[in-house]
């Protein structure tokens, strides 16, 4: 009675609770006149794919420095948050003002910061910036194909990430020096007495070119604009000096977007409703084709079973065929035991920090808002899910006749990492000779080796001790001394040939979603649809367990036992389609032409595809082994 009493009041103390905030991104609020601070993140480029700082460029700078401190997920994204000179105040309007301290002086680039700038313009570099943690976006507006008394109605309004460092006209290039911010408050409920206290909820920019003579400037700092139809545009010539104002105005706009929805606008900048279709479609496909396999392959199993279990005259039990001919090898234990079990023990682990992270992100606890937190947590969970890969790891190199469990402990623990660190390492050296903000800096590469062999490598030498020490798996058969001959196979029973065939059906349900989160990687979007996510991932695991099914019985009715090491590379077949899909969207959907960005493009991609293969290739091996088991233990065997 005592324990219900307490949860009573729990589960009113949370009925109670009107609103859930994540820890960090609580909403704040501002009274008139209150600075509203505007940071910048870094400039990024889709066609270099390398991040720089922003004061990487001669940008006006504030009397001190200040870079804010950037979690795991923070530093590896490139982001290095700093504030800037921008004087922003609550419901606060400026019409224009000269950013930079002296006004009447404009700021001389000397020929190198020229050279710099109109090498990033060239480059289609975005400038970010933050206030109240809300990037800033430029609106776009276009009219949708729709019919022609509609068109004249209303435009339809989509945002880009940041806004353009410059543009070009031909060889000149002119650089983007005025800013006018929109800033979009909403009013919050006080009493009567109370000053009235306002949220930010959404910021964005419209970047202008203005040549410095028709930029009039006083001794203040305050600037007149000029007509839009008779202004010339900045230009920067990378063969000489160039003067300029740095300029910027703030415009206030109160809006009914609350405070929990402000992200809504940022997040829907495609078109959502082909996402929601295309992943809906994926489903019913893959849901309909996994049906009709598992159909197929229960009614030809039964149909085995049964005349197997027949209890039939001599010369009918000599001329038996398929899988149940080969019951005394199927679980001979096969070649390399030892990174069998390292590799299904790094895919255990994969599985298990994709599961959460995507069931987390799910409920709204690693939104975009929260900056880095995916990459973070993601990182942190599979450090701590080693425990789970050792002991998986463990207990399948005891079933097949391991004895070296310490080395085994070690294989598992540093031979997926090893791989993904030694990549990333030397994708690093090239980035550090860009000098870019996306190189990890030195002490964070230290804290990741301290994590992996601190945290990782401890955890999966406990949880392999525990899997070598906990009984093996029960096989139903005893496997014979002396291995049976395998007849000589079909062209279609090759291993290339399986590896096509099986990664058909698990692409086909996730190629959709691909499209999406390759675009928030490489295109610097947000991807926001985790729960779609999940649904294709368990749609992922069901496939990959059917596919892997089906093929692991074709070979064995073929009276071919060396299914081990084949499951687990015909399973991970899906694997081969994304490197393909990788190669196509690089030829088609980016602008990358330079051999550094081309290369970091490719060398995470071949990350990815690794890490894609570890996955669906545990998963279906897994499957095929409960499948195997589960027939063998079906039939009588004398």
């Amino acid at each position: 009675m005592e324990r219900l009493r307490y949860l009573l009041v729990l589960l009113s103390l949370l009925h109670a609770t009107d609103s859930f905030y994540v820890p960090g991104v609580a909403p704040i609020n501002f009274h008139r006149n209150d600075p509203v601070e505007i940071k910048a993140v870094k400039l990024t480029s889709s066609r270099t794919q390398l991040p720089y700082e922003y004061y990487s460029l001669p940008f006006c700078q504030p009397t001190k420095i200040t870079y804010k401190a950037e979690n795991l997920g923070e530093v590896l994204r490139g982001d290095r948050i700093v504030n800037t000179p921008f004087q922003v105040s609550m419901s606060v309007e400026k019409k224009c003002e000269v950013l930079c301290n002296f006004p009447n002086k404009p700021v001389t680039l000397t020929v190198e910061q020229s050279k710099l700038i109109a090498e990033r313009i060239r480059e289609d570099y975005y400038v970010h910036l933050i206030a109240d943690n809300l990037p800033v976006a430029t609106r776009l507006e276009f009219y949708s194909n729709r019919e022609e008394e509609e068109k004249k109605k209303e435009k339809d309004v989509q945002f880009e990430h940041g806004y353009r460092l410059g543009f070009m006209d031909g060889n000149k290039f002119y650089l983007h020096n005025h800013l006018s911010f929109i800033l979009y408050y909403h009013r919050e409920d006080v009493e009567e007495n109370q000053e009235p206290t306002y949220r930010v909820v959404r910021f964005e920019v419209i970047p202008q070119s203005i040549k410095l003579e028709d930029l009039k400037a006083d001794e203040k700092g305050m600037c007149t604009l000029p007509e839009a139809t008779g202004s010339a545009p900045q230009e920067i010539d990378p063969s000489k000096e160039n003067q300029m104002l740095f300029t910027y105005s703030v415009h206030w706009e109160e809006s009914d977007i609350k405070w929990a929805s402000r992200w809504d606008t940022y997040l829907t900048m495609s078109d959502v409703q082909i996402h929601w279709f295309s992943i809906i479609n994926s489903v019913v496909v893959v849901f309909f084709l996994s049906g009709i396999l598992s159909m197929i392959i229960i009614r030809t199993l039964r149909k085995d079973i049964a005349n197997y279990n027949k209890e039939d005259d001599i010369e009918d039990t000599m001329e038996e065929s398929g899988w149940k001919l080969v019951h005394g090898d199927v679980f001979r234990p096969p070649q390399y035991p030892m990174i069998l079990s390292s590799l299904l023990g790094s895919g255990i682990q994969l599985f298990c920090m994709i599961l959460i992270v995507i069931f987390v992100a799910m409920l709204g606890m690693l939104s975009p808002s929260s900056r880095g937190a995916l990459m973070t947590t993601a990182c942190f969970l599979f450090m701590f899910m080693g425990v789970f890969g050792g002991f998986f790891a463990g207990r399948l190199y005891r079933t097949l006749k391991g004895h070296r469990w310490k080395k085994g402990a070690f294989c598992t623990a540093t031979l997926y990492p090893g791989v993904v660190f030694g990549i990333c390492f030397v994708l690093n050296c090239f980035i550090w000779g860009k000098h870019s903000s996306g190189a990890v800096p030195f002490p964070t590469m230290v804290a990741l080796l301290c994590m992996w062999f601190g945290i990782s490598l401890p955890l999966v030498y406990l949880g392999y001790y525990f899997g070598f020490r906990k009984q093996p798996y029960d096989n139903p058969v005893r496997t014979n001394q002396i291995p049976r001959q395998i007849p000589e196979q079909r062209w279609y029973m090759n291993k290339f040939v399986g590896i096509l065939m099986a990664g058909i059906l698990p692409f086909g349900a996730m190629f959709i979603e691909l499209f999406f989160i390759f675009s928030a990687i490489w295109e610097n979007q947000f991807y926001y649809l985790f729960g779609f996510l999940f649904l294709v991932f368990i749609i992922l695991v069901v496939s990959c367990s059917q596919i892997s099914i089906v093929m692991v019985y074709f070979q064995l009715c073929a009276e071919d036992y060396r299914w081990w090491w084949r499951t687990f590379l015909v399973s991970g077949g899906s694997a081969f389609y994304v490197l393909i899909y990788a190669i196509f969207y690089f030829v088609n959907k980016l602008d990358i032409v330079e051999f550094i960005p081309s290369l970091l493009y490719f060398g995470y991609t071949a990350l990815m595809v690794l890490s894609f293969w570890l996955l669906t290739g545990t998963i279906g091996f897994y499957a095929a082994y409960m499948f195997v088991r589960k027939i063998y233990a079906a039939v009588k065997i004398d």
